[in-house]
């Protein structure tokens, strides 16, 4: 019996296409909800911000909650309890920064939206991100669920990510958080079933998240919440020093190691027509 070659073209070797298109569409419904209707696509910016501080002291809740725990024990369930936000936050088509490198890298690569339109949707996101994890802890002063064990919590964890680490640690650790939320979101975007996609999105986030890495959107949350609870303990300098290296790093880790690598392994930019 004879065996016959299969005949291959590279375009067979683009796994990835799917994502790929999706990943565009995406960056077309943003840059029309931005340029049409940008108060409704702030407001998405800050559903994602309030989920994310919403976790974030769901987070702190669990850690101080089960203090006494083995230390690695303590990390992993909160972990876990923050990934529930970005779960949230996709299933909900919500406007997170982090996610959108990716996305909107990728419509740079195939030339579908210009660098100044980028850039809008950057900042209009980055900014209702902000607004949410304000408002969320500004609704939680009126309450008594930050305990001082948590406001504790809180201040140890931004001091670490602010004074005690140098621009090039948080850098770095910004890439590596992003590199594996993209990821996840990535591989979420192949999966059919809910469960599925969910699993994927949150195993990013419980890596990131367990590992101490450094997430912008993440750390103004916390940083807002500091101006409630502590604000004697904050340093601006440092605060400034974290959210632009992280944002840097992020861009990096979500952009260019996922975005524009899986936007260059599935095909040449002309085979985008180019947005005018």
């Amino acid at each position: 019996m004879q065996i016959e070659k299969p005949v291959k073209s590279v375009s067979d070797t683009f796994t990835s296409t799917d994502n790929i298109g999706e990943a565009l569409t995406q960056v077309a419904l943003k840059e029309v909800n931005v340029d049409r209707e940008p108060a409704r696509y702030i407001l998405k910016a800050i559903i994602a911000g309030f989920l994310l501080a919403i976790m974030a002291v769901f987070s702190l809740a669990v850690k101080t909650q089960f203090e006494g725990a083995s230390h690695g024990l303590v990390n992993i369930l909160g972990a876990i309890a923050f990934s529930i936000a970005l779960v949230m936050i996709v299933m909900t088509r919500a406007e997170l920064l982090t996610s959108n490198f990716m996305y909107l890298t990728v419509g740079l690569y195939y030339r579908t939206i210009s660098m100044s339109k980028v850039a809008k949707i950057f900042i209009y996101c980055f900014i209702g991100n902000i607004i949410g994890g304000f408002i969320l802890f500004g609704m939680m002063t009126g309450t008594k669920v930050m305990t001082p064990e948590m406001v504790t919590a809180l201040t140890k964890t931004v001091s670490a990510k602010t004074i005690e680490s140098t621009w090039l640690a948080i850098m770095i650790k910004a890439i590596f958080a992003n590199f594996f939320i993209n990821i996840g979101i990535f591989i979420a975007m192949q999966c059919k079933e809910a469960l599925a996609k969910a699993f994927f999105i949150a195993i990013g986030v419980v890596i990131f998240v367990f590992m101490a890495y450094e997430h912008v959107v993440y750390n103004t949350g916390l940083f807002a919440g500091m101006m409630y609870y502590n604000p004697a303990a904050i340093s601006w300098i440092d605060i400034l020093k974290n959210v632009v290296f992280a944002f840097i790093g992020n861009f990096i880790g979500g952009g260019i190691f996922v975005g524009l690598v899986y936007a260059y392994l599935n095909g040449h930019r002309d085979d985008i027509v180019k947005a005018k």
